[in-house]
């Protein structure tokens, strides 16, 4: 009993382990399924050789052929019963955009010891049919093809026929389909059909194999390629490709197209085989898509047909999306509607207030394009000018406005300031100028011009703010009188102070006229006239009257309510003849004198008697500030120089107790005075008088125990 059992055991071990061991020696099933174009056993015979090639390179796989009809060549790749697919190029372009096929190698075949990878299609019929020349003798012919989604049996040939403006289901007797090639070829020699088209290749395969006598079928529309040497009759398209599909895995695909590629170079493998072909990299299939959409074929059949119910399903969720999109458009827009109107009304409300506030400025305002033309004024600006609105907008206010100068010359364009605005994009402000009014009357005005921008910052114009300065220059004229008056007032005023010491000034020159006058006398009387003794004498008299001559013209100069033009003269000149009349109070109040005149100073351009008096109230001033001082410490300074800005300047400075801080703060205020009897007028006026040189008078606050007054005027050049 036991040794049965031990038997028993013995035996169901080893079947185990060669079960393994026979499992394990079986290789894996690889389906490569073949368009049987052909028939079935040609397309295994044709390539078993690729097949059992493949089985070879690469272990463990076992490759077999699986021929395929047209109409079973979708079904088997939707059940996954084949992992490769060889099919012509047309239904991989299908398989391809349908089930996501790939290619990995293009089909080369071999005609007369060279390798093509193009095919092309035939249409052809009977050698003895002298009625079919070309494709336009097709009309009312019965046609066979080889299959509807045969590219090179009939899709090639269909395009060549609707191209020369044939329709083949009107225009044909009759389409029939032959199923393979050679069917097609037999049909067209026993005369069931007029007219047949194949594949490349065909005819010459069957002729070769002694089944037909090629001589017997013409090629309709015959073409020529360089480099194709088989007849054809159609565009040529990229040969079958080897593909894979989606489950079948890239590791094996990639074995698989580096062995397809080395084929060729094994020539062992085709050496005894009728399959002689070769394989290149993958070609551009895009000519075939061009072809199937041409001619509307899958996957282009509805191509430029897309219905409602199409767009519904294809796009629900966009429509959908763009419903609600519209429904918010449609809300949002009619919240800009009623924006709209409230901005409109706002809009008028700030343009009615914009123009209120225009037409309530006392200015005149007025805009300018580019052009120069007026865009828009303001009531003030017809008051002022006495255009009307509508006279000038649109206008060029240059033409109008600012034509010529106060002098009658003509006014360039290119010189007015307001082009210059808005050409350079740059504000001015003119403080002197004049406009001209309608009735051909000028006014002065001073005006700024400032460049008018849009929203997106670019300058489109400028916009000119003016006012009338009639009534002010007119007011100026009576102050600029009334200063004169109020000069020569202080000039007289000064000239009655110093009256004292002016005769003592012309005291000198007449005593010393009289003294000689009798030497004279005295001499002409002698019974020995001396004639060189009297000629000096009278040499002295001469000097002293001319002297006192100066005094008193200068006196009479300067009390002189008329005044001189400008003219150009040097400022130690005016400092020299201010000393002449300052002379005896310096003397009297024992003041000493230190004059530092720059002897290279450039001339200005002034009224000299009005410099006179600046420099004679200042030199004044300083000379009553030093009253109370000793004797010793009584130091005038004048001095003139050029400053840092080439400007000349004149410095008075003396050596009096120096100025408290209300006296800074009202010193050049009219009628405000320390003395009791002084007008209060002096620096007020030397202040206007520098002021309307173009000059600035002004104390040196750098000094706490001095007064130093110090004024500048211009350079004239």
């Amino acid at each position: 009993m036991m040794i049965r059992i031990k038997n028993f055991l013995l035996q169901l071990f080893c079947t185990v382990f060669l079960s393994i061991d026979i499992a394990a020696a079986m290789p894996d099933i690889v389906t490569i399924g073949v368009l049987s174009h052909r028939g079935d056993n040609k397309t295994i015979a044709y390539w078993a050789t690729t097949a059992d090639y493949l089985s070879q390179e690469i272990p463990g796989n076992e490759f077999r052929i699986i021929p395929l009809d047209f109409d079973e060549i979708e079904p088997n790749i939707q059940s996954k019963n084949i992992d490769f697919i060889l099919v012509n190029s047309g239904i991989y372009v299908v398989m391809e955009v349908r089930h996501r096929i790939s290619r990995i190698a293009t089909l080369s075949r071999s005609i007369e010891d060279r390798h093509v990878n193009y095919f092309a299609g035939v249409i052809f019929t009977l050698n003895n049919r002298a009625d079919i020349q070309t494709l336009k003798d097709l009309k009312n012919k019965s046609f066979m093809a080889v299959d509807e989604t045969s590219l090179g049996g009939f899709q090639m040939a269909l395009r060549e026929i609707k191209a020369a403006g044939i329709d083949p289901e009107n225009d044909f007797a009759e389409i029939t389909y032959g199923g393979i090639h050679d069917n097609v070829v037999m049909s067209i020699l026993n005369g069931k059909a007029d007219v047949g088209t194949i594949r490349t290749g065909i005819l010459e395969s069957m002729d070769a194999n002694g089944l037909i006598d090629i001589r017997d079928f013409k090629i309709i529309n015959e073409q020529t390629s360089d480099g194709f040497t088989e007849k054809h009759s159609t565009r040529l398209y990229p040969e079958w490709p080897f593909s894979k599909l989606r489950h079948t895995s890239n590791q094996l695909a990639e074995k698989v197209a580096i062995a397809l590629m080395k084929m060729h170079e094994d020539q062992t493998v085709n050496r005894d085989a009728d399959n002689k072909n070769k394989w290149s990299i993958p070609l551009e299939y895009q000519p075939v898509h061009e072809l199937l959409k041409d001619m509307r074929l899958p996957p282009y059949e509805n191509i430029g047909q897309f219905t409602l119910m199409d767009a519904l399903k294809k796009y629900r969720y966009w429509i959908l999306s763009s419903m609600v999109f519209i429904i918010i458009l449609i809300v949002m827009t009619m919240l800009v509607v009623r924006l709209n109107k409230a901005l409109k009304v706002s809009k008028q409300r700030l343009e009615h207030q914009h123009s209120l506030i225009l037409d309530s400025v006392a200015d005149g305002i007025y805009g300018v394009d580019l052009e120069g033309r007026s865009t828009f004024v303001n009531k003030a600006m017809e008051k002022i000018t006495g255009w009307d609105a509508q006279n000038i907008i649109g206008k060029n206010q240059h033409e109008l406005l600012h034509h010529t100068k106060e002098n009658g010359e003509p006014h360039p364009k290119n010189e007015c300031p307001v082009y210059k605005t808005f050409a350079d994009d740059m504000p001015r402000y003119i403080e002197d100028d004049i406009f001209w009014k309608s009735d051909g009357s000028s006014f002065p005005v001073e005006y700024s011009s400032t460049p008018l921008k849009d929203e997106a910052g670019k300058t489109i114009g400028s916009v000119v703010v003016f006012r009338d300065t009639s009534e002010r220059k007119k007011a100026e004229e009576e102050a600029s009188k009334y200063r004169l008056e109020l000069a020569h007032v202080a000039r007289v005023s000064t000239m009655g102070e110093m009256a004292s010491g002016m005769a003592h000034e012309l005291n000198q020159p007449l005593t010393a006229i009289a003294t000689n006058a009798d030497a004279c006398i005295r001499l002409t009387e002698s019974q020995k006239i001396d004639m060189d003794r009297v000629n000096d004498v009278l040499e002295i008299i001469s000097k002293q009257a001319r002297r006192a001559g100066g005094i008193i013209q200068q006196l009479r100069n300067f009390v002189k309510k008329e005044l001189p033009d400008k003219t150009q003269v040097n400022l130690n000149d005016l400092v020299r003849e201010v000393l002449i009349l300052i002379r005896h109070s310096l003397q009297n109040d024992s003041v000493k004198l230190e004059i530092q005149l720059d002897e290279n100073l450039p001339d200005v351009y002034v009224q000299h008697i009005q410099i006179d008096q600046v420099i004679l109230n200042l030199v004044k001033n300083a000379i009553e500030a030093m009253a109370n001082n000793a004797s010793e410490d009584k130091l005038l300074t004048i001095s003139t120089s050029l400053t840092e800005k080439n400007e000349a300047m004149v410095t008075i400075a003396d050596t009096g107790p120096g100025l408290t801080d209300a006296m800074r703060e009202n010193l050049f205020t009219p009628f405000v005075t320390t003395r009791q009897d002084g007008m209060g007028l002096g620096l007020s006026i030397s202040e206007g008088i520098i002021s309307e040189h173009g000059g600035n008078l002004f104390l040196d606050e750098t000094s706490d125990k001095s007064t130093i007054f110090k004024f500048i005027l211009p350079i004239q050049t």
